[in-house]
């Protein structure tokens, strides 16, 4: 019985499930979670002082590695001045200027105002609680397979149809408060607009990731979150763009600013048929460095409407802890244009790798990628089968059997992935020559490993 064994079984005892947050219970591959101890720059270790390449990176924040002696430092300078005040403190605007100042295209900024909370799930659920202050409507459009956060409102599930609102996904949401979500099929406009039709003057606002990264990696059509917004706006809706995951990740301003580039470079009849504005954008992960730390950000007009100006009401003991802060203000910083190179970079070798390993035996799959996030889906998804996943239900068909296998011969390798084949992959600036090698080197094992695997043997 190793350490990890031990840890899990004494944590069951005490906590629910024995894990904090449900993924990390190894549900979808089966074994025994690791109980990490530490980490630093690409690898983390655990309970049995096994070390591990990491590609998890905390889901994100580790962009510059684990423990970056810059950001370990303004955490302990920041701790020793004291925890937490209760009160405002310089740092707090210190990074809603940086944020504003980076969130950028072209001459563009969706932040004029900035509110910091502590959480993602805070951040989000805040966004929709001010588009329904701001319009004065109830209904909220979201997309399957798109994941918010635990807030009541985002945890629906799809109706019989448009014209059904939403059902409770998890025990304990009331039908009263999943019945205002519209949950419809990502990167179909038409049933956005069918929506709207069906529900004239109710819909406050659509909310979807950037780029969808918690059903495996599927990046919107090209200008679908420019129509999204065109459709909101034409039905006096908001739009609510989820950049926790993609924030910061994926380019220094976010996934946003990764399409606005893309657009401009493909010429002025793109840029003007693909650019928009978010109303309100959330953030989370990096912008507070592996500290719990997120925000909200948007029009001036709309981010007044919180308290104290506004009549919608958001409040928190640690909004803006100072520790969090300073972590965020240093990786934030510390994430310039090389730091994004090397994560392109390093993400294109890498996918490029795991897709070249499971084509050598036979396993179909499609690679996913979004910017520097990538995931794999199992199954044929060539152009006579439909193509590349482009909504949930696409996802969903996958032989989602076969990722067990593969996790956990790269694990037995040395190598730490998302514990479930509906996570984003994240590689770091600390993924270096060393660390990538481990990567390659286990490779060819794993491959082999999810060729072998049967529906059967499925966790």
């Amino acid at each position: 019985m190793t350490r990890n064994d031990e840890l899990f079984d004494r944590a069951r005892i005490s906590i629910p499930g024995g894990v904090n947050s449900p993924v990390r219970a190894y549900r979808s591959v089966g074994g025994t979670p690791r109980f990490l101890t530490s980490a630093k720059g690409a690898y983390v270790t655990d309970s049995d002082g096994t070390q591990y390449v990491d590609l998890v990176s905390s889901w994100g924040p580790a962009i510059l590695g684990h423990a970056h002696p810059e950001v370990v430092a303004a955490v302990q300078d920041a701790a020793s001045r004291g925890l937490s005040f209760g009160a405002s403190t310089p740092g707090e605007t210190e990074l809603a200027e940086l944020v504003r100042a980076r969130v950028t295209s072209g001459g563009v900024s969706p932040i004029e105002k900035i509110r910091l909370v502590s959480t993602g799930t805070e951040a989000t659920m805040t966004a929709i609680r001010l588009a329904r202050g701001f319009t004065g409507r109830d209904v909220l459009i979201k997309f399957a397979g798109h994941y918010h956060g635990h807030s009541d409102s985002l945890l629906a599930e799809a109706g019989s149809g448009l014209a059904t609102l939403g059902l409770p996904a998890s025990a304990g949401v009331p039908a009263a408060t999943a019945a205002l979500t519209l949950v419809l099929p990502y990167n179909d406009l038409d049933a956005v607009r069918e929506a709207f039709a069906l529900h004239p003057g109710r819909i406050a606002a659509i909310i979807t990731e950037a780029a969808a990264a918690n059903m495996g990696v599927v990046a919107p059509d090209a200008g679908f979150n420019a129509a999204l917004s065109a459709i909101a706006h034409e039905n006096g809706a908001l739009l609510i763009v989820d950049e926790v995951l993609t924030g910061f990740r994926v380019h220094p301003a976010g996934y946003w600013a990764l399409e606005s580039e893309a657009q401009a470079a493909a010429g002025p009849d793109a840029a003007a048929s693909h650019s928009y504005v978010p109303d309100i954008v959330t953030y989370g992960k990096i912008i507070g460095g592996g500290m719990p730390l997120a925000a909200l950000g948007g029009r001036a007009d709309v981010m007044d409407f919180l308290a104290p100006l506004g009549p919608v009401y958001q409040a928190g003991t640690l909004s803006g802890n100072p520790v969090a802060v300073a972590a965020g203000i240093a990786t934030l910083t510390l994430a310039d244009a090389s730091v994004y190179a090397h994560l392109d970079t390093t993400a294109e070798l890498l996918s490029a790798s795991v897709s070249e390993a499971l084509a050598d035996v036979g396993v179909a799959h499609a690679v996913q990628r979004a910017g520097n996030l990538f995931s794999f889906v199992f199954g044929d998804y060539s152009p006579s089968a439909g193509g590349a996943p482009r909504s949930y239900a696409d996802v969903q068909r996958q032989d989602a059997f076969r990722y067990p296998a593969f996790f956990h011969s790269m694990l037995d390798s040395g190598v730490s992935l998302p514990p479930s084949v509906f996570e984003a992959w994240f590689v770091s600036a600390a993924h270096d020559d060393e660390a990538i090698g481990r990567i390659l080197a286990a490779l060819p094992a794993a491959a082999r490993a999810a060729a072998s695997a049967s529906p059967s043997l499925a966790v």
